[in-house]
């Protein structure tokens, strides 16, 4: 249902377009847009490329696209952060790891989405041939508060380690 709640989470369009501008498009790139709410991020991905969306308000779901049909090798969203009332972060990064044509993963997410990600569940990640290559930071004034723009890709990335033990 497309209530205030549902516009206030939509991601700012010039944020979008500001992101998309920072993306090192590749010409074969394939693009999709799996919560694309009122397409800031779908808006601003450069025309000459194909893209592809999905918004569930629209009966549309991510889960039911053909990844392997349309070729999709890019993700870009601002992914929810609740489904079915639980932290769904980590449960989409995951999801869009194991489909093998997906080359790169950008999500906008927030402090909490990102602090998800515990050392499990990064090396659950990179099992899956997915890296953490790219982190960057942006302020979000009607959400109050510093949100993360992370690139996953499927490079091989040592900048990163993850202390497994509980401490």
């Amino acid at each position: 249902m497309k209530d205030d709640l549902y516009y206030f989470h939509q991601s700012p369009k010039e944020l979008a377009k500001d992101i998309c501008s920072n993306v090192v498009w590749e010409t074969d790139d394939i693009v999709f847009e799996p919560f694309a709410g009122e397409n800031a991020f779908f808006d601003a991905i450069p025309n000459e490329l194909s893209k592809f969306r999905t918004e569930i308000e629209e009966g549309l779901c991510y889960k039911d696209f053909d990844y392997i049909g349309t070729g999709v090798n890019t993700i870009i969203s601002n992914p929810p952060f609740r489904i079915d009332g639980k932290n769904a972060f980590f449960d989409i990064v995951i999801f869009f790891s194991k489909i093998r044509s997906v080359k790169k993963i950008i999500f906008l997410c927030s402090d909490i989405c990102f602090g998800s990600l515990t050392p499990k569940r990064m090396m659950k990640i990179n099992q899956e041939g997915m890296f953490i290559t790219k982190l960057d930071t942006c302020n979000v004034k009607k959400w109050r508060g510093r949100y993360r723009i992370i690139t996953f890709e499927r490079t091989y990335n040592d900048s990163f380690n993850y202390y497994l033990n509980m401490y």
